[in-house]
């Protein structure tokens, strides 16, 4: 059995032929190229959420929303949420849910959805 060389005295390498060092040099090149255009996606990507993130919280002030919103007399609001400059607002009335879409400045429901079983 031979024993491995631990020390690098008989471990030297040889040149490479010109054309292995051509292509050696290409493939650093390429893997340059490709690490630098995977960078800029990685850039690209988290600039696109930071952008999504930082528009989509759209403040509204307290001067715009309307100071009155309509809703059946026998109802009764349930929760209140914002989606897309909107207010969503869940309200119970007469023992049926429903969902009000509200245009938050002039306080006008632009859509009602009601739950019902079946």
């Amino acid at each position: 059995m031979t024993q491995p060389e631990f020390n690098d005295q008989g471990n030297e390498e040889k040149p490479l032929d010109p054309a292995v060092e051509r292509v050696q040099k290409k493939l650093r090149r390429l893997l340059a190229g490709s690490s630098l255009v995977m960078l800029a996606g990685f850039i690209a990507v988290f600039a696109a959420i930071f952008y999504k993130i930082n528009s989509s919280s759209k403040q509204v002030d307290a001067a715009s929303i309307a100071r009155t919103i309509a809703i059946g007399a026998n109802a009764t609001v349930e929760s209140v949420d914002w989606v897309d400059g909107r207010m969503m607002v869940v309200i119970r009335e007469n023992g049926t849910t429903a969902l009000l879409q509200v245009d938050p400045s002039t306080g006008r429901v632009l859509g009602r959805t009601d739950f019902v079983a079946q």
